[in-house]
C-alpha cells in the first residue's frame, strides 16, 4: 500500500513539474486522496513551482494589437487580478523571450502577437514555447479553418492559437480611379493593374499610380504566389522549405515590382518609421494621404488608412491580380504558450474568451473610434453565425466575404526558422534590380538566395 501511495505521489509531482496540472489541482488531488508529500526532498522539488504558480495570469501583447483593438479591456475584466503587459518585441525581436527560457523561467504565461512564419519555428527550436494541445478545448481546435490550423501546426502539434487573419489583397481609391476614367472594378491581372496605374498617373488623378510595401513577405512572396504557388524549395538538410528567389515566378514578381516602383513614390523602398521599421511604411502614408490610386497589401492596411479620407466610402478591395495561379498569401497573428510560464490552463481559457468575444470582431470589422483594423476571425463557427443571422454592423462591410473567400486560394509562408529573416536578408540584393543597379533580375535573385543560404550556414555551423 505504501508503495502504491508513493507511486501516486510521484506521478502527481511529475505532472506538476511538467506543467500538466496546476499547483491548485495538485494540492486538491493530494488532499482528496488523503496523501501527503513523502519528505523534504519531494517538497523541495516542487516548492519553486509553488512560488511561481502563485502569480496571476500574465499575458503580454504586441503593442499594435492594444492600439487597434479597444475591446481588450472587456475581455480582461473577466479575469480578476490579470497582470496585462506590453511585450518587448519591437520589430519582431523575441530575444528577451529566448534569454528567459535559457534560464528556465518566464515573466509571462502567454504572448499574443506571434505570426507563425515569423518567429514560431525559432521559438520552438529555442525551447521557449510548448504546444497548446493539452490545454485547448477540442471544440476550439475543430473550429479552426483547416488552412489556418495547418499554418499553426508543427509536427502535429498546435503551437499558435490563431487570433487575427490577414490576407494580401488589392485595394484602390475609387474617387481617384473614377477621375482617371477607369471602371470601378479591381484589376484582374498584373498587366491590367500596371496599365490602370499608368492611366492614373498620366491623367493626373493622383501623384502616384500604385504603391506596395517593400518588405518581401508583403510584396515579393504574394506577387510570386499569384503567378505560381510552388515558389519554395527544400534546402539540403532542412525539413521546411525556403522561398526560392530564383524561381521563375519570383523573378517575374521582381519585374512587376520594378514596374510598380516606376509608378510609385521615390521613397517606396524605405523602411517604416515605427516598430523597428516594419510599420508606418511609405505605402501606408501615401495611401492614407490619397496620393495613390492602387495598393497591394493585407486588407487591414487600406481599411486603417482610408479611415482618414474625406470620403472613406471610396475604398474598394478585391482579389490580388492574378499572374496565372489566382492565389495570394495569408497569415494569422496569434498566441504562443511559454514553456516556463504558469497558469497554462487559465491561459487557454483567456484565449478562448478573447478569440470568441463579439466586440473584438465588431470593432475590427466595422471599426471603432480608435481604428478600423479589419482583421478577420480564424474560426468557422463565427462566419456560420454571421451567415445565419447577420448583425447590423456587418451589413455594410461587403469586403468581409471577399477577403474571407480569398483564404480558400491563399497560401501560408512555410514556418522555417528563417521564414521572416530570409526576406530581410535578401532584400538589399533583390533591390539592386529594383533600383536599376543590376540590369538582370535573375542575377539579383541569385544573390539574394545565396545570401540567405550563407546566413543559415553561418548560424548552424
Amino acid at each position: 500500500m505504501k508503495k502504491q501511495i508513493q507511486e501516486v505521489e510521484n506521478r502527481l509531482l511529475n505532472q506538476l513539474k511538467a506543467g500538466e496540472i496546476s499547483r491548485r489541482a495538485f494540492m486538491q488531488t493530494m488532499a482528496m486522496a488523503g496523501l501527503g508529500l513523502s519528505g523534504v526532498n519531494a517538497l523541495g522539488a516542487v516548492s519553486p513551482l509553488f512560488a511561481q504558480d502563485s502569480r496571476p495570469l500574465t499575458p503580454t501583447f504586441y503593442q499594435w494589437i492594444v492600439d487597434l483593438h479597444p475591446g481588450l479591456p472587456e475581455v480582461n475584466a473577466q479575469f480578476p487580478d490579470l497582470n496585462f503587459q506590453i511585450a518587448p518585441v519591437a520589430g519582431f525581436d523575441v530575444a528577451r523571450f529566448v534569454a528567459e527560457a535559457q534560464e528556465e523561467t518566464s515573466t509571462w504565461d502567454v504572448y499574443v502577437g506571434m505570426t507563425p512564419f515569423v518567429e514560431m519555428a525559432a521559438l520552438i527550436q529555442a525551447g521557449v514555447i510548448e504546444p497548446w494541445d493539452d490545454y485547448i478545448p477540442q471544440e476550439v481546435l475543430d473550429d479552426m479553418i483547416p488552412s489556418i490550423r495547418e499554418e499553426c501546426t508543427v509536427d502535429g502539434k498546435l503551437y499558435s492559437w490563431p487570433f487575427f487573419l490577414d490576407v494580401i489583397v488589392q485595394a484602390y481609391n475609387s474617387n481617384i480611379t473614377t477621375a482617371a476614367g477607369l471602371p470601378d472594378v479591381p484589376a484582374a491581372t498584373w498587366e491590367e493593374y500596371l496599365a490602370n496605374s499608368q492611366t492614373v498617373l498620366d491623367s493626373g488623378a493622383a501623384r502616384y499610380g500604385c504603391t506596395f510595401d517593400s518588405n518581401g513577405w508583403r510584396s515579393l512572396a504574394p506577387i510570386a504566389t499569384s503567378i505560381d504557388t510552388e515558389v519554395y524549395y527544400l534546402r539540403e538538410g532542412d525539413t521546411v522549405p525556403l522561398f526560392d528567389f530564383t524561381n521563375p515566378a519570383a523573378v517575374e514578381a521582381l519585374v512587376i515590382m520594378k514596374q510598380m516602383l516606376d509608378l510609385s513614390s521615390a521613397n517606396a523602398l524605405q523602411p517604416g518609421t515605427t516598430d523597428g521599421g516594419v510599420n508606418n511604411t511609405p505605402d501606408e502614408v501615401a495611401f492614407g494621404a490619397e496620393n495613390v490610386g492602387y495598393y497591394i497589401k493585407y486588407q487591414n492596411a487600406p481599411l486603417r488608412y482610408a479611415q482618414g479620407w474625406a470620403d472613406p466610402s471610396a475604398l474598394r478591395m478585391g482579389a490580388l491580380p492574378s499572374g496565372g495561379s489566382g492565389a495570394t498569401v495569408f497569415w494569422t497573428t496569434g498566441a504562443c504558450l511559454f514553456k516556463y510560464g504558469q497558469n497554462k490552463q487559465q491561459a487557454a481559457e483567456y484565449m478562448q474568451a478573447l478569440t470568441y468575444n463579439p466586440r473584438i470582431w465588431q470593432d475590427s470589422i466595422a471599426g471603432s473610434e480608435t481604428a478600423h483594423p479589419g482583421q478577420l476571425p480564424p474560426f468557422a463557427s463565427i462566419y456560420a453565425e454571421w451567415e445565419a443571422a447577420p448583425p447590423d454592423w456587418l451589413t455594410e462591410q461587403t469586403w468581409v466575404p471577399l477577403v474571407r473567400g480569398q483564404l480558400d486560394s491563399a497560401k501560408a509562408i512555410p514556418n522555417h526558422a528563417f521564414g521572416l529573416q530570409q526576406f530581410v536578408i535578401g532584400k538589399p540584393f533583390w533591390e539592386e534590380y529594383l533600383l536599376g543597379n543590376e540590369p538582370d533580375p535573375m542575377v539579383a535573385a541569385q544573390a539574394a538566395k545565396d545570401a540567405v543560404v550563407a546566413a543559415i550556414e553561418q548560424t548552424t555551423a
